[in-house]
């Protein structure tokens, strides 16, 4: 559609706009329907790549959310790693949770570590 556009506009710079008026106006009138065609051609096929990406990103959340519940719900009583309590004293508890260990560092404390450094780096390289 475009290279149509493209040669009408090449074929209206030849012509003769006072000997050959009508030919003129119609080509013209052509090119004005075109454009507008493309214009919402565009939008519609925009609109579209937004909604697939929305949906892309939502599956991806829904991914993501299923896939931590699954590890949280499997790695419910066993810390991740144990780490000496002084180094977490104040908050010992809550990051321990859910396996209670002391010095423990449980799955969902991680999962919230792991998910912040991630986006703080994806944030830094875009």
């Amino acid at each position: 559609m475009r290279t149509d556009i493209q040669n009408m506009k090449m074929e209206l710079s030849i012509i003769n706009m006072m000997d050959e008026f009508a030919r003129y106006a119609r080509l013209e009138r052509r090119i004005n329907k075109m454009t507008d065609q493309l214009k919402t051609l565009v939008k519609s096929r925009t609109a579209q790549q937004a909604k697939m990406k929305w949906i892309v990103n939502i599956i991806f959340y829904i991914l993501q959310a299923a896939l931590m519940i699954s590890l949280i719900l499997k790695y419910y009583t066993e810390p991740v790693t144990v780490v000496p309590s002084k180094w977490i004293a104040p908050l010992e508890r809550l990051v321990a949770f859910p396996s209670g260990v002391a010095g423990g560092v449980g799955i969902t404390c991680w999962l919230v570590v792991c998910n912040k450094v991630v986006a703080i780096v994806l944030h830094v390289f875009s």
